[in-house]
């Protein structure tokens, strides 16, 4: 055997090394499993709280919350649902994403439900994409955190703030090298033609 042989051998090894990434997305499915049985307890709550006041005051006690007032609590539950959504989408972008760029392709070019960010995906739009929802969950969550600012230590209110502002940070940071790259590559395409 020669050495291009076993280099083509090796090379052919490491290829299909990404196969073993499959069981980690099908474990993401799981997970969002695992979601939509959270939301549709949090909905049951949410339903709850209309008519039962013994709901009402079990759902203060399991969020933490100082507030008792029936609208307040209900937005509070709302803004969580939002979040197990918004976690779910995120979840769809990194299994379906994930797997068509670093897997396999789907092949879903004429199915009447891909999703239109999927025929352009790469790595560095599932990068913003994740970012920008990274941001939206932050966003629900201190947005919960400020609903129920009453019971929390404004340390932890600050923190949150902190944090949500790195993220914003870091999503911005992450799309200027996003366009600064493809930039670079659409300037260097001209140029090598003439």
């Amino acid at each position: 055997m020669t050495p291009m042989h076993k280099t083509s051998l090796l090379g052919k090894l490491i290829f299909a090394s990404r196969w073993l990434q499959v069981p980690l997305y099908l474990g993401l499915i799981v997970a969002q499993g695992v979601y939509v049985v959270l939301f549709l307890e949090e909905l049951w709550h949410l339903i709850g709280i209309l008519w039962d006041p013994q709901v009402l005051n079990d759902t203060v006690t399991r969020l933490g919350i100082a507030e008792r007032n029936k609208e307040t609590v209900i937005m509070i539950v709302v803004l969580s649902l939002i979040d197990v959504v918004m976690i779910s989408n995120l979840l769809i972008m990194v299994i379906v994403g994930g797997y068509e760029t670093f897997v396999s392709r789907l092949r879903l070019e004429e199915h009447p439900d891909q999703p239109e960010w999927l025929s352009h995906v790469n790595a560095n739009v599932l990068k913003v994409k994740l970012g920008t929802a990274i941001i939206g969950i932050s966003s629900i969550h201190l947005l919960k955190s400020f609903i129920s600012a009453g019971s929390l230590p404004q340390e932890t209110l600050l923190w949150q703030t902190v944090i949500h502002v790195v993220f914003l940070i870091s999503a911005v940071a992450i799309a200027m090298i996003d366009r600064l790259m493809e930039g670079g590559s659409k300037s260097k395409g001209p140029s090598q033609e003439h």
